[in-house]
């Protein structure tokens, strides 16, 4: 039916080719963890060239009949979009993490969103930070939810059920949910393993049939009963799902594996970071060490004190061993076109 391509945070972006029964897989997306209305206005921003499109924007939103608020720019400005909520009276927004950081730094207390009744965000990891920040200003409560250009949602807060800060939530129930370790093993609560989803009895519906032009990727994705997200995460004794890393993403450093999200959302909590990036950088001695790229807050001077002060605080709020070694501030981080850091490119 429909072919998106990959974002390609971690290599070159793939074709996804979905078969008709991704329409049906977000109706879930739609109805339990956006919790769209018939009678309410939906926003989720997205280009329609992305997946975030199929997720937010239509097939499940049209199946649950909600009305759709759709707002174009050729380029995102929060101060544009953040009157709208009160103007339009939109009731359910989905966005990416990035945008809500960026929404979050122009203010938020200032604009009403007393019409917004639940918000959900995916595209990559939510900072626990991004969600504090939000409830104390709007008093909304950012549902966080985890899937893929293959997927629908795989993982997420949906509606009625409890949730923790910082966690994606518990496994959708359309999909039969693994965490593997590197030999296939499930791991147990408390491990890092990678995120999978199990397809001996069939593809369920949302996922993604293939690699179009691809037999490699598609042999080392969909393999061994399941399908490989390239995504780790621990689960906790409740039930809830962690997110750590991208398994090209991990640090391994002096025998340890670092995640990256982990210091990323530590170093978010400081007021003059806008934005952070971890990515290893080679060393000699340690094999890899952490490194973290920065953007500050306009009128932030970027100075050798800084970045001690950065390094001390990450070493009093994660184990010692992960704080950044490296720390270099930047103008911008490199991102894919819908706005996900590319961490290879760090």
């Amino acid at each position: 039916m429909l072919m998106y391509f990959t974002s390609g945070t971690s290599g070159n972006p793939k074709i996804a080719a979905h078969s008709h029964k991704l329409a049906l897989g977000h109706f879930q997306t739609a109805k339990f963890w956006h919790g769209v209305d018939p009678d309410g206005l939906h926003f989720s921003i997205s280009d329609t060239g992305w997946a975030k499109a199929a997720w937010g924007k239509l097939y499940g939103q049209w199946l649950c009949e909600a009305p759709m608020f759709v707002y174009d720019f050729d380029r995102f400005h929060a101060d544009d979009i953040l009157p709208m909520f009160a103007k339009y009276q939109i009731t359910t927004f989905c966005a990416p993490p990035t945008m809500l950081r960026m929404m979050i730094k122009e203010d938020i207390s200032k604009y009403d969103f007393s019409s917004v009744k639940r918000m959900t965000t995916a595209g990559e990891a939510l900072n626990p930070e991004v969600y504090r920040q939000f409830e104390k200003a709007t008093g909304l409560q950012i549902m966080e939810g985890f899937g893929q250009t293959e997927t629908a949602v795989i993982i997420c807060n949906m509606i009625g059920a409890p949730h923790k800060v910082g966690s994606m939530g518990k496994p959708s129930p359309i999909y039969n949910i693994h965490l593997l370790d590197a030999q296939g093993n499930d791991v147990p609560d408390g491990e890092t393993g990678e995120i999978v989803i199990d397809i001996s009895k069939g593809l369920p519906c949302g996922l993604a049939l293939y690699y179009f032009n691809d037999p490699e990727s598609t042999a080392n994705t969909w393999r061994d009963g399941f399908y490989h997200t390239g995504d780790t995460a621990w689960r906790d004794e409740d039930g809830f799902y962690w997110y750590v890393g991208r398994v090209d993403d991990m640090i391994k450093s002096s025998g340890y594996r670092i995640g990256p999200f982990e210091i990323e959302s530590v170093i978010m909590e400081l007021p003059y970071v806008l934005e952070c990036g971890v990515s290893p950088a080679p060393d000699e001695v340690r094999g890899q060490i952490v490194k973290a790229s920065i953007v500050l807050t306009k009128g932030t001077e970027p100075t050798e004190e800084l970045k001690k002060e950065i390094q001390e605080y990450v070493k009093h709020h994660t184990a010692p061993y992960k704080y950044p070694r490296l720390v270099v501030f930047r103008d911008s981080l490199p991102k894919t076109t819908s706005g996900k850091i590319i961490r290879k490119q760090l």
